[in-house]
């Protein structure tokens, strides 16, 4: 029977109400679903977990294929403004119908199934690359790696960018543990990288255990720079006289150094130019990951949501040019460690503008003050606290007082970010 829901918007308000929680980890359900649909790629599939820097190694792969002439479908998620962006096709977000279409699909197929928000929409995108016959298909995990639903998808290669405390109700509270749950996307026989520095000895172990062909970091490849460019070095291939990634930070060469890990294991499968690497390298677009937009005063968009990726925030302010004052709009989800974020931040920070967002497990503006409050940020009469109703009343407030040489960062939640982006575009 047809679902009477005719557009996208429709489709969206009745997935997010349409199973009884938000996130139910585990493959049976989904996995289910995605045999009776028949999705299957014949092309390599690189499934890409950890805790921070997903995002970006995708879109370093996305850009790199693309250059190298191959036809690549892109999935991840969380969404920043449009859902569309959580499926590209050559670097183009799916358009609304194909999303309907899809979603019919999943829904003919999954019958008396419920599955979650992620689940359906995940199998909508998997529906729309399996019929565009790709070249390669990129794949970001949503939480860990073993249970999330992306795992019902053999990875050709997979790569854990890095290991540290978040989503601990779902995965655990240790790195041995989250390590573990990150390490189920490795497959028997196939590469797994790693480009964690220091990774739990659970991934290892697990990478053993099934005879996976582990790629560490300062082991099977590694990176060298200086201020003008830099190299990579893996099992076999060296790159040399690259130009760094358009994506600023100073964790983005360990993210690059992942990606050309995963293609170096691809070579035969996915040959790729040295010019075609340089080119991928500069020509990324991903919006929210210590993007600096142009203009006084500098402003700063940055998703780091837990103490791991906040610590390069704080690491990345630190290098920029002296600025008088710092503003940040900052929101988060009450389920963070957000004393741990602040914590992080709070040395490079004078006035905090922190915001309620749309979301009933969000943290309010008031409790964000609480927790900062705790962490004596006021400790010198230089530094405030304001409080707002949404992330773009807060930005304003931030434009208004910043004079042309301070900053203003905005980060924490994706809806912190999103809501910022938007206030601009409007």
């Amino acid at each position: 029977m047809t679902s009477p829901l005719t557009t996208l918007a429709d489709w969206l308000t009745h997935l997010e109400n349409a199973h009884p929680t938000a996130i139910e980890l585990g493959l049976q359900r989904v996995g289910t679903v995605k045999n009776r649909m028949e999705i299957r790629f014949d092309c390599p599939v690189i499934t890409v977990g950890g805790t921070n820097g997903k995002g970006s190694t995708c879109a370093m792969l996305e850009s790199i294929l693309m250059q190298g002439g191959y036809k690549v479908g892109l999935y991840t998620s969380p969404h920043l403004i449009h859902f569309n962006e959580r499926a590209r096709l050559n670097g183009i977000s799916v358009s609304d119908q194909e999303f309907v279409d899809a979603f019919e699909c999943v829904n003919q197929a999954k019958q008396d199934i419920s599955l979650s928000y992620f689940e359906f929409t995940m199998l909508a995108c998997m529906k729309i690359f399996a019929d565009a016959r790709l070249d390669a298909v990129i794949l970001e995990v949503g939480l860990g790696g073993r249970l999330d639903a992306v795992n019902i998808f053999d990875a050709d290669v997979a790569i854990i960018t890095s290991v540290d405390l978040d989503h601990m109700e779902y995965l655990g509270n240790t790195r041995e543990a989250i390590g573990f749950e990150k390490a189920g996307i490795f497959r028997t026989g196939r590469p797994a990288i790693c480009s964690d520095p220091v990774p739990p000895q659970s991934l290892i172990d697990h990478a053993v255990e099934i005879d996976a062909d582990l790629w560490l970091f300062g082991r099977d490849f590694n990176y060298s720079g200086d201020k003008q460019q830099w190299s990579y070095a893996g099992r076999q291939l060296r790159r040399n006289s690259l130009a760094y990634p358009s994506l600023r930070g100073a964790n983005q060469l360990l993210n690059a150094s992942a990606a050309l890990a995963a293609l170096e294991a691809l070579k035969d499968r996915l040959p790729l130019g040295a010019q075609q690497i340089r080119t991928g390298l500069v020509m990324i677009d991903l919006p929210g990951r210590f993007q600096v937009l142009p203009g006084k005063p500098t402003v700063i968009l940055d998703v780091a949501h837990n103490p791991h990726a906040a610590a390069t925030l704080q690491q990345n302010l630190g290098n920029m040019g002296f600025h008088p004052y710092t503003y940040a709009v900052f929101g988060a989800m009450k389920d963070k460690d957000i004393a741990g974020v602040i914590h992080q931040v709070k040395d490079q920070i004078d006035h905090w503008c922190v915001t309620d967002l749309p979301l009933p497990r969000a943290a309010t503006a008031d409790q964000l003050k609480t927790l900062l409050m705790q962490q004596s940020v006021l400790a010198d009469n230089q530094r405030s606290i304001q409080c707002f109703d949404n992330p773009a009343n807060a930005y304003t407030y931030a434009l208004s007082k910043a004079g042309e040489n301070d900053r203003i960062v905005v980060f924490g939640s994706f809806l912190t970010v999103a809501g910022v982006i938007s206030q601009r575009q409007s």
